[in-house]
């Protein structure tokens, strides 16, 4: 591959088809076993970090890589620390930080710890600390994966002033959408190799699917067979946290309930409430009619209920585990007999599982950290299907995951829903929302700001009632 001055790149391919990997030798991550890189006219065989840095290369990885316990300033600045005399300039790398995200039109405040950060936002502190880089060449792998899509116009515009100066960007994203937006070129790789290399206005979304998978794909959402019924499985009622403000709503049997809402209006801290990962305040939660007492997510299982949850490396799997211990996690005791665990039983799970969502990996065995990304979210999922909850919460549920593999997922959460299963579905992607919902509730500053049914769900009226506005 070619890379020039002032041009954005894409590349694209499935998950685990090598971009990633790629992406990682160029930053110092791995090493290549052969071949080399020539940069401004020199050669190398391969990086450090430190070196690729040296070199002008930053890198924003999918999987975020910040010190949760330091504050935004301090992770901008990790390593690159200012002094004034003998002393930390705290207050000028402050205001540095500040003027960062004053460029990216954000408000966040650099003395908070990372931890106490949505998702959405630690990515921005990601991009903050590629743009004090200074970086001549940067990868971008998803950056918009976890943004609204308000978020994501004000990265194009950061990305596209990068471009003014002068500064390569290669840009990994399966929003195919996105590609035609921004990049000049985009490369489609398959199994570790490139297939080809494309110029977008030259080419179809169309022509980069059938390269990127290797067969035709029909529309992207499945085909609703059916509607819900009428049978309420699960009704909240004046739920109320920290943060969550009157939260009522019912699910019924056989449906997909979607939540929308700008980052930080709530969305996933209903989830979080309901699942009992987080404390509530007052309001009350029934499951088939019957008032449950749901204060930790044992308590949510028990009664049914199971959550998908958007940071799936942080909170779905156990990463230095197998894929095999991960699937059966929930399980085990279903699994076991006077203290042990049938191994031919749990074997048919795993495999029944694996197959099922075609999960791309050499061995049960194989330990989640080294799939890529849209494998261990299979993994995830796996592990609540196997648990065969009735309500099932999913946050995020295709973050990070190629248009084949979403396809998979739609068509899973489809048939689920098929079965009598009651699905919440929490996406900041809006075109997936409304493809996959039959309701849509619509979150502003941790209240519920209006529903949508049925023709009513659009992305203008979407929009509207997550920016406070009212139903039209």
């Amino acid at each position: 591959m070619e890379f020039y001055p002032g041009e954005v790149h894409a590349l694209l391919g499935e998950n685990g088809a090598g971009k990633s990997t790629l992406c990682k030798i160029l930053a110092g991550a791995y090493s290549a076993e052969s071949g080399t890189i020539r940069l401004g006219g020199e050669e190398y065989t391969g990086f450090t970090p430190a070196q690729a840095k040296q070199a002008g290369i930053s890198i924003i990885y999918q999987e975020f890589n910040l010190v949760p316990g330091l504050s935004v300033y301090e992770n901008i600045f990790l390593g690159k620390e200012r002094k004034k005399g003998a002393m930390l300039d705290r207050a000028g790398m402050i205001q540095e930080t500040k003027d960062i995200f004053e460029q990216l039109k954000v408000s966040i405040d650099p003395t908070v710890p990372v931890r106490e950060l949505s998702i959405a936002y630690q990515q921005l502190v990601e991009i903050g600390k590629a743009i004090h880089e200074r970086a001549k060449i940067l990868i971008m792998d998803e950056p918009t994966a976890p943004l609204t899509e308000q978020e994501v116009g004000i990265l194009f515009d950061i990305i596209r002033d990068l471009k003014r100066q002068n500064i390569t960007i290669i840009y990994i994203s399966h929003r195919i959408e996105e590609l035609f937006a921004l990049a000049e070129k985009v490369t489609v790789m398959c199994d570790g190799r490139v297939i080809q290399t494309l110029r977008t206005q030259e080419t179809s979304r169309k022509e980069l699917v059938s390269l990127m998978v290797g067969r035709e794909l029909g529309e992207s959402y499945p085909a609703r067979e059916g509607e819900g019924s009428d049978e309420e499985v699960l009704r909240v009622s004046h739920l109320n946290t920290g943060k969550l403000k009157d939260i009522s709503f019912s699910l019924y049997r056989g449906e997909i309930l979607g939540f929308a809402g700008l980052v930080g209006a709530g969305r996933t801290e209903v989830a979080r409430a309901v699942f009992g990962a987080d404390p509530k305040t007052g309001g009350e939660i029934l499951v088939h009619g019957r008032a449950r007492q749901i204060h930790s997510p044992a308590d949510a299982i028990r009664a049914g209920i199971c959550l998908i949850p958007e940071d799936r490396k942080g909170q779905g799997l156990h990463l230095h585990m197998s894929i095999r211990n991960n699937i059966s996690l929930t399980q085990i005791k279903a699994l076991s007999r006077f203290l042990l665990v049938q191994q031919a039983r749990e074997q048919a799970l795993i495999d029944e599982y694996i197959r099922a969502l075609e999960i791309k990996t050499p061995s049960d065995r194989q330990e989640v950290n080294n799939l890529s990304g849209g494998n261990q979210q299979k993994v995830a999922l796996s592990k609540w299907l196997a648990a065969k909850c009735d309500i099932m919460i999913f946050d995020e549920p295709t973050r990070g995951i190629d248009v084949g593999a979403k396809q998979e997922i739609y068509q899973l959460m489809e048939r689920l829903r098929q079965q009598g299963k009651a699905i919440i579905m929490i996406s900041s992607e809006l075109p997936e929302l409304i493809g996959m919902s039959s309701r849509v509730l619509v979150m502003h500053e941790g209240q519920i700001n209006g529903e949508l049914c049925g023709a009513e769900v659009t992305q203008g009226a979407i929009l509207e009632l997550a920016s406070g506005g009212a139903k039209s």
